[in-house]
């Protein structure tokens, strides 16, 4: 069964009906009380479940209060209970040159580092004042000697079999590539297991011609070798 119209109470069918503020309209009935202005579900205002305008949207006002003789006593009342409960305050810190800290685990930690450091501080006076009234004084900055024995080599006449080093020779250069030679032009990234990659100026050696589209042959940046595409290197 279809509702009614919350302004005409007439039947509101589906392809008219506006449910808003838990009533149902018309879309031509959903207006505002004061100006009839006809509203939406996006610039409408609801106040006591009826629809508004911005511009007649009802504004709450605060009422004022006369001072009238209880109200003022009132007042006065609780302004002397104000005062004599900050005196019960007063009275109670007075005397006291610090006020209430709350012990955080963060204010025992510092507490406790300035304890370490105070205990620190007194040993080290006590030793320095022990030292300078007991033992003969000391010249400040004096480096101290190092026991630690130097390293000396074995004796001449000690029988240790001593054999140098071979000296490593420099590797002999790779002899020289066959086959012709091209300088690749673009980076490419080898995109199947029989291709190689190469960058931009690399020097492709062994090269040979597959077909028109691909070459075989080794980076010599690299040494790896594989296919890779002609129109990606120049000859050189």
């Amino acid at each position: 069964m279809n509702p009614l119209c919350s302004r005409c109470n007439r039947v509101v069918y589906p392809t008219e009906k506006v449910n808003c503020l838990d009533k149902y309209w018309h879309k031509g009935c959903f207006s505002c009380e004061v100006c009839k202005m006809t509203l939406n579900m996006k610039n409408y205002k609801g106040f006591e479940k009826r629809p508004y305008c911005n511009a007649h949207y009802p504004k709450t006002s605060f009422t004022s209060v006369a001072d009238t003789p209880e109200n003022l006593r009132l007042k006065q009342q609780s302004k002397m209970q104000s005062q004599v409960l900050y005196k019960e305050e007063f009275e109670k810190n007075k005397g006291r040159g610090f006020s209430v800290v709350a012990d955080t685990p963060e204010l025992q930690r510092i507490k406790k580092t300035q304890d370490q450091i105070s205990n620190i501080k007194y040993h080290e006076d006590f030793e320095k004042s022990r030292m300078g009234g007991d033992g003969p004084p000391q010249h400040p900055h004096t480096p101290q000697q190092n026991t630690t024995p130097a390293y000396q080599p074995p004796a001449a006449s000690q029988n240790y079999h001593y054999e140098p080093e071979p000296v490593r020779q420099a590797a002999a250069a790779p002899p020289p590539s066959s086959g012709k030679r091209y300088r690749a032009v673009y980076d490419y990234t080898a995109a199947d297991e029989d291709e190689v990659s190469f960058l931009d100026g690399d020097l492709i050696v062994d090269v040979q011609q597959i077909d028109e589209g691909w070459m075989y042959g080794r980076v010599e940046r690299t040494g790896q070798q594989g296919m890779l595409p002609a129109n990606y290197v120049e000859a050189i």
